[in-house]
């Protein structure tokens, strides 16, 4: 059964930064794609950023990129997301994801199978 579990969500001010880990159990780890994907109140979830099975290829959404870093421990079954220069636009439950195998680039919400429990972000102005 496959477990993710986020943590490092909090409250900070505008221009700050906030580190999230995802701790992934129950799959060969190394063998997918993984993802953020966030979702504020009263929105769709959005994609945020992937990084492939070895770390050579990431992905950003347009509003996060130059900001956002993701990044993956194989060794440790473990996917982050360095934020910085954090925005209020940012503030919502961060989610990290596994990519169904076979997709290249998957960019869209319906291309992940499993889902973590999220972590909340609060971006104060």
């Amino acid at each position: 059964q496959v477990q993710l579990v986020e943590s490092g969500g909090g409250l900070v001010q505008a221009g700050g930064s906030l580190s999230l880990s995802c701790a992934a159990s129950g799959l060969p780890f190394s063998r997918f794609t993984m993802g953020w994907f966030r979702q504020a109140p009263g929105k769709d979830r959005e994609f945020v950023a992937a990084i492939t099975r070895s770390g050579g290829s990431t992905y950003y959404a347009d509003s996060v990129k130059g900001r956002f870093t993701i990044s993956r421990d194989n060794a440790r079954n473990t996917v982050s997301l360095q934020m910085n220069s954090l925005k209020p636009d940012d503030t919502a439950v961060y989610y990290c994801a596994v990519a169904r195998l076979g997709i290249p680039r998957p960019l869209a919400r319906d291309e992940y199978d499993s889902w973590g429990q999220g972590t909340q972000v609060t971006v104060s102005s």
